[in-house]
């Protein structure tokens, strides 16, 4: 339903991933007006420019968590598809914007939750698909501390191995492209690639 965007690259070590986020719905100055009369004449329309207006700041937002560019556009993508389908423009009373990076957070933490197999209650809401309200501070708290966990361990990866972590996950570039951009072989690409992931997945068990 919703096509993929065309973006610059994400900075993964912007130290201040949350800066331009937030922000709570003010009357008297609503930068999403014509978004909400369009919700009001039709739903599809208005998510139709939400998705155009957040797109490519969502997936940016979500790979910082994720660590794949692929898997950041299907999270964001099904966000949108799920937005219309339970109409969740009508639950919303903070803005558009404070929303849906709470939403991509939440939806950041359910997929590290079951790939790294973790038992714990990230929300009340999970059944719901989306969570119906902004977080709670301590919500908030343990979005932040995973993203400077994974921060930190792409920072802690030798230069070699962040290169080709980066052109892969953030820049969805395959092995065969970084052998040929870094005049490394296909295996070393592979070997640098195991190594990156085996460090996060254990901090991300740990954490």
């Amino acid at each position: 339903m919703f096509e993929k965007q065309p973006s610059s690259q994400p900075d993964p070590f912007d130290p201040q991933p949350h800066a331009k986020e937030e922000g709570v719905f003010s009357v008297s100055d609503d930068k999403e007006w014509f978004i909400r009369q369009a919700f009001e004449s039709d739903p599809q329309k208005g998510v139709e420019l939400l998705f155009r207006k957040y797109y490519n700041v969502l997936c940016s937002h979500a790979v910082r968590f994720v660590y794949s560019k692929e898997l950041a556009q299907d999270l964001v993508g099904e966000l949108f598809s799920t937005f219309l389908h339970k109409e969740i423009h009508r639950q919303i009373r903070s803005s558009f914007r404070a929303y849906l990076f709470s939403a991509v957070r939440f939806e950041s933490l359910k997929y590290l939750q079951r790939e790294f197999n973790r038992e714990t209650e990230l929300s009340s809401q999970v059944e719901e698909g989306l969570p119906s309200i902004l977080p709670t501070p301590e919500e908030s708290i343990e979005y932040d501390e995973l993203y400077r966990k994974i921060e930190q361990v792409i920072q802690s990866l030798s230069p070699a191995v962040q290169r080709v972590f980066i052109l892969n996950r953030f820049e969805g570039r395959k092995y065969h492209e970084i052998a040929q951009e870094l005049l490394l072989s296909p295996k070393t690409v592979e070997a640098h690639m195991t190594k990156a992931l085996r460090a996060l997945r254990q901090v991300l068990k740990d954490y």
